[in-house]
C-alpha cells in the first residue's frame, strides 16, 4: 500500500467514528453578596419604611433566594443621621435606600423643590409633578451621583402640631419652638412665620417633645398617629399641606450593574410597586383615597387632638408670609425647574 493510500484509509476510519460532543462549560454564576443593606429613615408605619419593606420582601420572594435584601430602619446604618444616607451609598457602605427628598436636599439642592412652601396644594399636584419632566430631571440629577433612582413614592404632606395652641394664622406660630429634620429652607420658613426652628433627628424628636424642649413638630398625619405624638403633648394639629416629603426608591449603580438581567428586572419592578405601596400608606384615612375615608383624622380626634382644617384663604395667608423664602429657594433649586413644576401643577389644580 502506498503512503497516499494509507493516509486515505486513516482519514476514512476517522470519519466513521462517532462525533463526541465537546464538554459544555457551566454558565458562570454571578457572585452576589450574602446580604444587600437597604436604609430608610424611621420604621413602620412611616410610609417610606413601608416602601422599603415591601421592596425587600418582593425582591427576596421573586428572586427565589438569589438576592437577600435586608432593611435597616431608623437610618441605623448611619447612626440615626438620615442626612448621611446618600453619602454612605456612594461610599459602598449601603446598597440601597428609600430616600426622603428632605434628607438628601442638603447634598442635592434640586430636591429642595418639594420643600418650597405651599407649592403643591394636594396629592394630585404631587402626582403631576413627579410624573412630569420635572420628576425625570430630578432622577437624572440623582443618577449623576452613582445612584440609580428607580421609583417615586410619597411619605405624605407635612402637617404641623404643637402643645400650646391651635394654629390658624401665621401669628399663631410666633414664639413656638418647632422641630424640623434637615435643610436650611425649613429654618427660614419658620423664622419667617415668627417661630423658633430647632433642627434635630427623628430619633431625638420624641424625647424632645416629652420634655418640652420643643413645642411642636411637622410630619405626616400617619406618622403622628403611628408614633403616638398625642401622648407627647401634641394636642393641636393643623392641616396646611405646606410641603410634601417625596420618597425615592434607589439603589447603588454598581450594585444594580452587578446583577443578572432577570434580577435587575425584578429589583426595578419591585421598586415601582414599593413606591405605590408607600403612596397608599401616606394617604390612608385622609379623605383623599377613593371612598373619602377619613379614618386617620377621626382617630386623631378620638385621641383628644384638635384637628384644624385650613381653608384655601387661610393657606394663602401662610403662603404670602413665606413668599420671600419661596422666591429665594426657587433660585437655589433652579428657576427653570421651579417654573416647570408650577406649570405641571397648574394643569391639575
Amino acid at each position: 500500500m502506498t503512503e497516499t493510500m494509507h493516509r486515505r484509509t486513516l482519514l476514512s476510519a476517522a470519519a466513521a467514528l462517532p462525533v463526541l460532543a465537546a464538554p459544555r462549560l457551566a454558565a458562570a454564576q454571578p457572585r452576589y453578596k450574602p446580604e444587600y443593606k437597604i436604609t430608610v429613615v424611621g420604621n413602620r408605619p412611616i410610609a417610606l419604611s413601608e416602601s422599603a419593606f415591601v421592596w425587600a420582601d418582593l425582591v427576596n420572594q421573586r428572586s427565589e433566594g438569589r438576592l437577600n435584601f435586608k432593611v435597616y430602619p431608623g437610618s441605623s446604618l448611619v447612626g440615626g443621621d438620615q442626612t448621611r444616607e446618600l453619602v454612605a451609598i456612594r461610599q459602598g457602605v449601603i446598597d440601597g435606600a428609600v430616600f426622603s427628598t428632605i434628607n438628601i436636599s442638603p447634598q442635592v439642592r434640586e430636591m429642595n423643590l418639594f420643600s418650597l412652601p405651599f407649592l403643591m396644594p394636594g396629592h394630585a399636584a404631587f402626582d403631576a409633578l413627579v410624573a412630569s419632566e420635572v420628576g425625570a430631571a430630578l432622577f437624572r440629577t440623582l443618577a449623576q451621583r452613582d445612584i440609580e433612582p428607580l421609583a417615586w413614592g410619597e411619605n405624605g404632606f407635612r402637617e404641623i402640631s404643637n402643645s400650646k395652641r391651635a394654629i390658624r394664622a401665621p401669628a399663631d406660630l410666633r414664639g413656638l419652638k418647632i422641630r424640623f429634620a434637615a435643610g436650611a429652607i425649613f429654618s427660614e420658613i419658620y423664622t419667617a412665620l415668627g417661630a423658633n426652628p430647632v433642627q434635630m433627628s427623628f430619633a431625638d424628636l420624641q424625647p424632645a417633645l416629652s420634655t418640652g424642649a420643643v413645642d411642636g413638630q411637622e410630619n405626616p398625619v400617619n406618622l403622628f398617629l403611628g408614633f403616638r405624638m398625642d401622648t407627647l403633648a401634641q394636642k393641636h394639629l393643623t392641616m396646611w399641606n405646606y410641603c410634601a416629603d417625596a420618597g425615592i426608591v434607589s439603589i447603588s449603580k454598581p450594585v444594580l450593574a452587578s446583577l443578572e438581567p432577570r434580577d435587575r428586572e425584578i429589583v426595578v419592578e419591585a421598586a415601582r410597586e414599593a413606591g405605590q405601596a408607600g403612596n397608599t400608606a401616606a394617604r390612608k384615612g385622609l379623605g383623599v383615597m377613593p371612598g373619602g375615608d377619613r379614618s386617620s383624622l377621626e382617630e386623631c380626634a378620638r385621641r383628644g387632638v384638635e384637628v384644624i382644617d385650613l381653608s384655601p384663604a387661610d393657606k394663602r395667608a401662610f403662603a404670602q408670609a413665606t413668599r420671600p423664602v419661596y422666591d429665594k429657594w426657587a433660585a437655589t433649586v433652579g428657576t427653570d425647574l421651579v417654573r416647570k413644576a408650577e406649570a405641571a401643577i397648574a394643569r391639575v389644580s
